[in-house]
């Protein structure tokens, strides 16, 4: 298992008996299916469906829920998220206090069982995924952007160094962002600026799946400008390279199909798993089979799939 300090990531909380309906409007994703202790991944779009930022909510019951947005998005997310909200009775507040320490791995759920009192270990080893609970001072959500199974940890900040070495004591490996953003790559997930940003709707970026269409008469900020384009042949796709030779794809590599060029790299790395390059790219929607993509000059040929490339422990793309 490994463990990530995330204390950058933006937490925010939101209380107030319009909570609910504030951000059935805002979100993307509906709040309304929620159960409490229960998060759902969303986008926060503007009116014309491009992606403000992606966040993670959960309802801690009541009117009361918890919001992860990014750390670059702060500013703007802030701003955007007050300005809606103030029609609603509802009150935004930042928790600047606290650290974030996301433990994941085939054994992080272990890992952090046994750092924690008998009360805390009970309530986190019930949780099942997508999940989160108070556990005293923490709070303990079975989360991640890893792909693979553990925590995401709030804890106060002077408490965060004791937690944190009694992790590492326990055998608990400390691991980079760098890592992180090789293992979200791999399992799938798409960063914010990189692979998508207010330039594209959720349906070019692979997370037409995160909007909730339904009921039809909950209208959520963007809603009207992706339901125009629903449907659009024009819409580029993200899908998912695997390099079939040797070399390692990046950002910005030009991707060419049938003789032109059919779009571009958005992220892209060396899958140590795979032991091949991988990458995200968006490109027009008739794209499929295989892909050439140029780099220093020369094209070489990529496989289109469909992510995740590994889910825990095993290879998983398909074309």
């Amino acid at each position: 298992a490994g463990m990530f300090d995330v204390s950058h990531m933006t937490i925010l909380d939101l209380a107030g008996e319009e909570t609910a309906p504030f951000l059935r409007r805002l979100l993307a994703n509906d709040v309304g299916r929620l159960v409490p202790g229960k998060a759902l991944y969303s986008c926060m779009l503007r009116e014309d469906g491009g992606i403000i930022d992606d966040l993670i909510v959960y309802w801690r019951g009541g009117d009361r829920y918890r919001m992860v947005v990014n750390a670059a998005t702060h500013d703007k997310d802030l701003d955007w998220i007050r300005t809606q909200a103030q029609p609603f009775a509802v009150s935004v507040s930042e928790r600047c206090d606290d650290a974030l320490i996301a433990v994941q791995g085939p054994h992080a759920r272990d890992k952090v069982h046994g750092v924690l009192d008998e009360d805390a270990r009970q309530t986190a080893a019930a949780l099942a995924p997508f999940h989160a609970a108070e556990c005293g001072s923490l709070f303990i959500a079975r989360t991640g952007y890893t792909g693979e199974d553990g925590y995401e940890i709030l804890v106060p900040a002077d408490e965060a160094a004791t937690l944190w070495r009694a992790l590492y004591n326990g055998g608990v490996h400390p691991a980079g962002l760098g890592a992180r953003d090789t293992l979200r790559l791999e399992a799938g997930m798409a960063l914010y600026g990189t692979d998508m940003d207010e330039t594209v709707t959720p349906l070019e970026s692979a997370l037409g799946w995160t909007v909730a269409w339904e009921p039809e008469e909950r209208d959520f900020i963007g809603r009207a400008a992706l339901e125009a384009r629903r449907g659009d042949p024009a819409l580029k796709k993200l899908v998912g390279l695997v390099l079939e030779g040797r070399g390692v794809l990046r950002g910005h590599q030009p991707v060419f199909w049938n003789g032109r060029q059919a779009g571009e790299i958005t992220s892209g790395s060396f899958s140590p798993f795979l032991k091949k390059g991988i990458a995200f790219a968006r490109v027009d929607a008739e794209v499929e089979g295989r892909c050439e993509v140029e780099m220093r000059g020369k094209r070489l040929t990529a496989r289109v799939v469909r992510p995740p490339f590994v889910r825990h422990g095993k290879a998983c793309y398909k074309a």
